[in-house]
């Protein structure tokens, strides 16, 4: 069997009394997709933070393409190295574009940080290629820009180290629904494309049935339960899950019905 993109192997993490990641492990497979669902306060993003190495776990290991991750990283080609491996895309890109830079120098200011041998004037031009900007984009700042286009910016700058994962957080959630499906069939061609490896974390199960392969659900920072996302949502076993489902606004939906079996579990 081929070396996985990513694993995950019984990661756990605390803050204070509260255990917001408890015992979690998944695999992701080279050029795969695996979402990680739940509510708010589920662990996902914390276990996000941790594969991306924003945070570090108390417990447990994450392995890039068979080589383990340390908790800490010390030297500046050690960090940038471990940043190559594994990017993430935000919900929100105005947190992380700077709104005085042009796109741009957004592109360039990365690929100097990680490849400043290249000459990267072609380079930026494909990138803005691969997320389907116009190359008149690369004056505009991230005000002069719709939400998907900047979307599109932060995911041309996270593919611009070229990655073996891209760990997308709520990528879509801030985005109009027409917008959401056009940057999810974008992501869908990149992978396509590139053999990539995606970690959504989502609450959104309709982006996990459009995107994911495999599927993980976590509450109170455990995995309650995984396995290929048709399975999964054509037939959950676990009763949070079969929750999550209900939940999902449809005709008929009744949200005092659905908060009541939530305090029941």
């Amino acid at each position: 069997m081929p070396e996985p993109a990513l694993r995950a192997v019984d990661l756990s993490r605390a803050f204070g009394s509260v255990r917001a990641v408890d015992g979690v492990s998944f695999v992701l497979p080279k050029g795969g997709s695996l979402g990680i669902v739940g509510e708010s306060g589920s662990g996902k993003t914390t276990t996000a933070r941790i594969v991306v190495g924003l945070d570090r776990a108390d417990t447990g290991e994450v392995i890039v393409g068979g080589r383990s991750r340390p908790a800490r990283v010390r030297g500046r080609a050690r960090r940038l190295a471990r940043a190559r491996e594994v990017q993430m895309v935000f919900q929100d890109p105005c947190l992380s574009l700077d709104p005085r830079t042009s796109v741009e120098s957004v592109l360039r200011e990365t690929l100097r940080l990680h490849f400043p041998d290249r000459d990267h004037t072609l380079r930026v031009r494909e990138l803005l290629d691969q997320v389907g900007l116009s190359t008149r984009a690369v004056e505009a700042r991230p005000g002069q820009l719709s939400g998907g286009q900047r979307q599109r910016v932060a995911i041309a700058r996270a593919l611009a180290v070229e990655p073996a994962v891209l760990v997308l957080d709520e990528a879509v959630a801030a985005l109009d629904v027409s917008v959401q499906a056009q940057i999810l069939n974008l992501l869908a061609d990149i992978r396509e494309e590139t053999a990539i490896g995606y970690l959504f974390i989502t609450h959104d199960l309709g982006v996990v049935r459009c995107v994911t392969d495999d599927v993980i659900v976590m509450r109170h920072g455990r995995v309650v339960e995984s396995g290929a996302t048709a399975d999964v949502l054509s037939g959950p076993r676990h009763p949070y899950t079969r929750l999550l489902m209900g939940s999902v606004p449809r005709p008929g939906w009744d949200p005092e019905r659905i908060a009541a079996a939530r305090r029941a579990l």
